[in-house]
Order: C-alpha cells, then sequence, then structure tokens
C-alpha cells in the first residue's frame, strides 16, 4: 500500500513512514541489497580533481573565519582593555 501525496498518478510518498513500512516488508536482507545497489549504481561520487578543489575550498574559507574571529577577538579585548583602565 503507498500513500499518494503527489498530484500525480502513481508516484509514492517519501515521507519516512512509507520507508520504514517497505523495510519491515522486504526484510533485512532485501534492505541491505537495496542500499548496495543505491550506493553503487546511483549515487554520483566526486573525481579527484573535484576533491581536492573542494577540499582547498573550505580550507581557504576556515582560514579566513579563523582570521576574522582572531581579529574581532583581538580588537574587543583591546576595548575592554581600555574601558577596564578607564575605570580602575
Amino acid at each position: 500500500m503507498v500513500e499518494h501525496w503527489s498530484p500525480k498518478p502513481g508516484v509514492g510518498s517519501s515521507s519516512l513512514s512509507s520507508r520504514a513500512i517497505n523495510f519491515r516488508t522486504m526484510g533485512l536482507k532485501g534492505y541491505l541489497q537495496e542500499s548496495y545497489t543505491e550506493l553503487v549504481h546511483k549515487v554520483t561520487w566526486p573525481t579527484w580533481s573535484e576533491l581536492q578543489n573542494s577540499t582547498v575550498l573550505v580550507m581557504v574559507a576556515a582560514l579566513i573565519i579563523a582570521l576574522i574571529v582572531a581579529a574581532m577577538d583581538l580588537s574587543f579585548s583591546k576595548i575592554m582593555e581600555f574601558i577596564y583602565g578607564l575605570l580602575y
């Protein structure tokens, strides 16, 4: 039994409850077979150069964010030292 949430006839639901029902009806072996098939044949894996480019992009972004946070920390520290210097 498939719930139809889509206006297109014959399109099944993608809700978690329908997936849980499918898992119960097909058993563990069928679930593992379908998971393996999907992992091997339907998943698009990045190429080595795409992976390297993404890694460099993440490292550069992390460095920029770290520098911004360090500058904010340093400036806040100097501002607080100035304020405490006026008070004490």
